[in-house]
C-alpha cells in the first residue's frame, strides 16, 4: 500500500519551483539518449552474437 502523505512538502512550494533551464533540458535529454543508444547497441550485438535467434514473438 502506498502512502500518499509521505511527501511532506507544501503544495506551494511545489508549484512554485522555477523552470528547468534550457540548458539543462538539453543535458538532460542528450543523456536520455545516450543511455538509450546504449541499450540499442547492447540488444543489437545480443542478437548479432546469438544464431539460434530467430525473431522468438
Amino acid at each position: 500500500m502506498r502512502n500518499n502523505y509521505a511527501n511532506t512538502a507544501q503544495l506551494k512550494e511545489l508549484m512554485t519551483a522555477p523552470p528547468m533551464t534550457a540548458a539543462r533540458h538539453a543535458e538532460v535529454m542528450r543523456q536520455r539518449n545516450a543511455k538509450r543508444r546504449m541499450i540499442e547497441e547492447a540488444r543489437e550485438a545480443k542478437k548479432a552474437d546469438d544464431p539460434f535467434d530467430s525473431d522468438k514473438r
